[in-house]
């Protein structure tokens, strides 16, 4: 836990350091403070049955989701994502030739982003690679909050002023379970 803070605490440090850096190489996205993005996520691990699954040797479906995801930009590297999560279907996994379902739980989340770097490619468009650390919480079927902690990782595609497309993967530190993200959206 403490590790997780101190890479917080630079990633912020360096963050403010860069953040009177040049303006954004593509003057037609430049002011764009906010964005709002659907998407879907599939998660490739139920998190409530981890040790049962290694014991048992099963093999887990991916559970797919609704994601709802909002980032605020204050400046030009450092990002405030918030997003929600909504599950589609049921956790389910095969052991011993029987599928087992369960419910999956919604989550919600926040935490800070950092844009590494970006790759204009044309003038209107330009790529985005984006690293961060979220904090979530979930409700599990007896109502109890659980949190865990995620990395997380985009490539963002802007086109124009307000044309957003991503792709991207999470890891959850105490679940030891990872997702693809995926969704498109726009920028104000």
């Amino acid at each position: 836990m403490k590790l997780h803070l101190f890479l917080l605490a630079c990633l912020l440090i360096y963050a403010a350091s860069t953040s009177a850096q040049s303006q954004d190489t593509i003057s037609a996205i430049n002011n764009r403070l906010f964005e709002l993005s659907f998407g879907q996520k599939i998660l490739f691990i139920s998190d409530s049955k981890v040790t049962e699954i290694r014991q048992d040797e099963a093999i887990v479906v991916p559970t797919s989701s609704v994601l709802l995801f909002a980032q605020f930009r204050p400046d030009k590297k450092l990002r405030i994502p918030v997003f929600f999560n909504l599950p589609i279907e049921s956790k389910e996994f095969l052991v011993d030739g029987e599928i087992i379902s369960e419910r999956a739980s919604p989550s919600l989340g926040t935490g800070l982003e950092y844009g590494l770097f970006e790759i204009p490619i044309s003038n209107v468009a330009k790529l985005e690679f984006e690293v961060g650390y979220i904090y979530s919480v979930l409700f599990d079927e007896n109502r109890k909050m659980r949190s865990s902690q995620l990395l997380l990782s985009r490539i963002r595609l802007q086109k124009g002023e307000n044309l957003i497309m991503f792709l991207g993967g999470s890891y959850s530190l105490d679940v030891d379970s990872y997702g693809i993200l995926f969704g498109t959206g726009t920028a104000f």
